[in-house]
């Protein structure tokens, strides 16, 4: 694929086939992932590639736990709730999702449905958890933080130009001593987050949802550029 059209094509992935993912392909989507840009070129990152009984494993504790009451135990600061524009942002997709899928506002029982999924990390077949040194910072250091944002967007985008998609999944990692045993993480690794992969499942709604992305003029503030002479060339 064009890279064009692996960044305008790429959408989140929420209903997978129930089909397995060859080793070999994920080998290959992190191969081309870890080519992602770091600090000083330290590479902080560690990805756990989980599949089959371990991951079953994980969705059941994790979906247990969640039902139980037992508190979120993310290994990374978390930002609270979102509030303003931010907020506004995540009920719009929220939105999306829920109008692909058919799921009214007061249908609470569908909606509870919905969070559970996100639970069991949207019954993938596969589930990469990203995690980075604990020596940074036991709650890691920023910049770190952001180095595992360019692997997870790395994996994310490769995935796409192979054929998988994914989602990026922070609920996936709520219970993280249930992660972090079945996975095997080591003790010298701090979970920042995982990622569901698969081959998409062409009929499931949510999977035609493109989220919305602010304009270039909205984003991006331009310093110092000669507008004239912007022009001329233009």
């Amino acid at each position: 694929m064009e890279f064009d059209d692996v960044i305008k094509g790429r959408r989140s992935t929420r209903g997978f086939l129930d089909k397995p993912v060859p080793r070999a392909l994920v080998e290959e989507v992190i191969g081309l992932a870890t080519r992602a840009p770091s600090s000083m070129n330290t590479q902080p990152w560690h990805l756990h590639v989980v599949t089959g009984d371990a991951l079953d494993k994980i969705r059941a504790g994790n979906s247990e736990r969640n039902l139980a009451g037992v508190p979120p135990s993310r290994e990374i600061p978390t930002h609270g709730k979102y509030e303003g524009v931010h907020r506004d942002r995540q009920v719009g997709i929220a939105k999306q999702l829920f109008a692909a899928m058919g799921i009214e506002r007061h249908d609470a029982e569908r909606r509870q449905d919905w969070v559970m999924r996100g639970f069991r990390q949207f019954d993938a077949p596969v589930s990469i958890v990203v995690c980075f040194d604990k020596d940074l910072g036991e709650k890691g250091d920023a910049i770190a933080h952001f180095d595992l944002g360019a692997v997870t967007f790395g994996l994310v985008s490769a995935a796409w130009s192979r054929g998988l998609g994914c989602v990026i999944n922070g609920q996936g990692i709520m219970q993280s001593p249930v992660v972090r045993e079945h996975a095997r993480i080591p003790d010298d690794q701090l979970i920042m987050t995982c990622v569901a992969m698969g081959f998409p499942n062409p009929d499931f709604p949510a999977n035609s949802v493109i989220s919305t992305r602010r304009p270039v003029e909205e984003v991006a503030t331009f310093v110092g550029w000669d507008e004239t002479a912007d022009a001329a060339a233009g």
